[in-house]
Order: structure tokens, then sequence, then C-alpha cells
């Protein structure tokens, strides 16, 4: 049986590798939303639907949930989450969710210690952005074979982290895609694979807003039955015969700052850097992988690719 934490990893992967073939910018969105929405549908399925459905869980009986409370005045966050024209008149039903999230970083960064830089998205383009600094001792591991490396932010009280995946190279976060899989994501940032470093950290203060029609991703990751006027069965919550799915949106933001993490969804050129001895480097000016853990249950509340200001 496998855990929340291994089924939103596994999803959450699987769901950047599709978004990442037709968007070229930067991604972000939450796997637990998103399977959450799928368990809300799963519940009035019924025959081959059901068992489509069922393979994103592979068969879990039992789940921990990560508790988020949301301020009634944040919620917001996310706007228009059906925007003019999704909803015909031929819509029955209508399933939403909403996740949200504000971390304050365990440590914070010093505003005073935030400067303009360049982030380069590839070798020859470069944006401007406000990148934050500090020096601390963080949870880090090199990965040899993909020259890669992975630090981990916590948040106050340590329940949740960041997780931070930065190629050695520019352009070298596309070149290890392939070679990253959810069950190596799991192994790499485990307490025994990771240990304390002093680290001088440089990571950008961003915003990433965006919004996706998940139906033909699901459908390429074998969903495809539940979007069916054909071949959907959804007699378990509803008798009678024609109801499908017609839409999957989902709404997500994100903003990182010197404070934290303000999150929420809705279902090399020209550079040198010196580090102080004894210090390892990780600076975030190039496109680079990150993710929000829930750290006892292991699920992964984001997930994102930041790759252009």
């Amino acid at each position: 049986m496998d855990s929340l934490g291994a089924v939103s990893t596994r999803l959450g992967f699987d769901l950047f590798k599709e978004l990442k073939k037709t968007n070229d910018g930067s991604i972000f969105f939450s796997p637990v939303g998103i399977l959450t929405a799928i368990g809300m549908v799963l519940l009035g399925t019924r025959g081959a639907t059901a068992s489509q459905l069922e393979e994103v869980f592979h068969s879990e009986k039992e789940t921990k949930s990560s508790r988020i409370k949301a301020e009634e005045k944040e919620v917001k966050k996310i706007k228009d989450l059906f925007p003019d024209g999704s909803i015909s008149s031929s819509t029955k039903l209508v399933l939403a969710n909403m996740v949200y999230f504000k971390g304050q970083w365990d440590r914070e960064f010093k505003k005073e210690n935030t400067k303009e830089e360049k982030f380069w998205m590839n070798k020859s383009t470069s944006k401007s952005v406000q990148m934050m600094t500090q020096s601390h001792s963080f949870s880090f591991t090199f990965l040899e074979d993909l020259q890669a490396k992975i630090l981990g932010i916590p948040y106050k009280n340590n329940d949740l982290s960041m997780f931070v995946l930065l190629p050695n190279d520019i352009d070298g976060l596309e070149k290890i895609i392939d070679k990253i899989s959810p069950e190596k994501l799991v192994e790499w940032t485990s307490p025994g694979h990771m240990e304390e470093r002093k680290v001088n950290l440089h990571l950008p203060r961003f915003e990433v807003e965006d919004s996706y029609d998940l139906e033909a991703v699901l459908a390429a990751m074998g969903m495809g039955d539940a979007f069916s006027e054909h071949k959907a069965d959804y007699s378990g919550m509803s008798s009678g015969s024609g109801l499908y799915a017609q839409k999957f949106l989902h709404s997500s933001f994100v903003a990182v700052t010197e404070e934290g993490t303000e999150a929420a969804a809705a279902t090399g050129i020209g550079f040198t850097v010196t580090s102080a001895p004894g210090h390892e480097n990780v600076h975030c000016n190039h496109p680079f992988l990150f993710f929000i853990r829930h750290n006892e249950s292991n699920s992964i509340l984001f997930f994102g690719r930041f790759s252009s200001p």
C-alpha cells in the first residue's frame, strides 16, 4: 500500500513532466489539491472509470492529512477558477477544492541583504530579480551523477520544508529531468541522505501564478474515461445517464519572500561566485525545481519549476 506521501510525490512529478511538454515557463501546482479532487470524483464513479482513478492511489487504504488553516480573508488568492465560458448550460455538476498555505521561514532572510541580480533563463537570456541571501546550516546533499544540489529550507516548527533542486549548469535542468523519478526524489530528500551543512544560499524573491485545464494531461496519464461522454460511469453519484467530467481546472499561486512563502492552489556566463571557507554555495540564479513538503507524512503539498521571472 502506498502512503499519501508516495502518491503525492509520484502524481506531482508525473504531472510536472506532462505539463512541461507544453509550458516552457515557470510551473506551479498542488499535488495534494489535485489528489483530493480526484478522490472526490472517485467516490461517485463505478466500473472501468473507478478503476482508472484508483490507479492514481494504488489501492491506498489509509492516509495522513496535513492540517492547513486558511484565513478567510486570504481565500481570494485564487481568482476566477472557472473563467467565463468554462461552464455552460449543459454543466450538471461542479467540484472544487482549495489548498492554502502561508509559512514563515524558520530563519527569515534579512531584507537589507536582498540585492538585484541577474537570473539566467538560459545561457544567453537573463532578467533582473531581487536575490535574497543568508548563510546558515541547512539540510544539503550533492548529487554527483546529476551534477545538482538539493537544499531543504525549514519553515517554523519544522513541520514543513521547501526543497530546492538546483543543477550546477545554467541549462542543466532540462538535461537531468529524465534522470529524476518520484522514488529518487523521496530517497534524495530523506533524513538519512541529507546532512546539515553550512550553506551560502541565494534564493530569488518570486511569484508564480497560473491556471491549468488538466483534462488532456490526466487523460494522457490513463484517466481518460472520466472525461469521455460515452465511457464515463458516474452511477455512484447519479442514477441517470450521460454524466461525465468536462473540465478539470486547477489554479495556483505562490509568493516566496524574505519572511516566508505564501501559496494557494484550487484543485556559466559572465559571473563567478565566491564561497566562504567550509561553506557550500547554492546560488539559485538559473532554473530550478522546488517543492513544499509536509515532513511527517512526506506529502508534497506544492510542486513547481521556477525558470522565468
